[in-house]
């Protein structure tokens, strides 16, 4: 699912991922570099077990290929990894934002 949201006054747009495999996505991004792979293992284990089936609420929106829109920009041009605290979101759309200068 595609989803924008503002937060702190920056516009992020790009696809939700389940925690799970952003987690996964950004560990094996991190084990191919020389100088941050030993970060990878913190990526690649659950915080504190799963939260699934404990009834909590997620607290956290995870993107991937998303990007934070300046101007007519979108940066990174490919898209990236963020993570999200739900609290700190301001406004969101259902979608992904593409600008288009004309």
């Amino acid at each position: 699912m595609s989803l924008t949201v503002v937060v702190g006054g920056a516009v992020i747009t790009g696809r939700l991922a389940p925690e799970a495999v952003w987690r996964e996505r950004v560990a094996e991004v991190l084990k191919d570099s020389d100088r941050l792979g030993p970060f990878s293992d913190v990526f690649a284990r659950p915080p504190g077990g799963n939260r699934s089936g404990r009834g909590e609420a997620p607290t956290h929106l995870h993107f991937h290929l998303a990007r934070i829109l300046q101007g007519s920009l979108g940066i990174p041009e490919t898209g990236g990894m963020y993570r999200v605290a739900i609290k700190d979101v301001s406004a969101w759309t259902v979608g992904d934002l593409i600008h288009f200068d004309r």
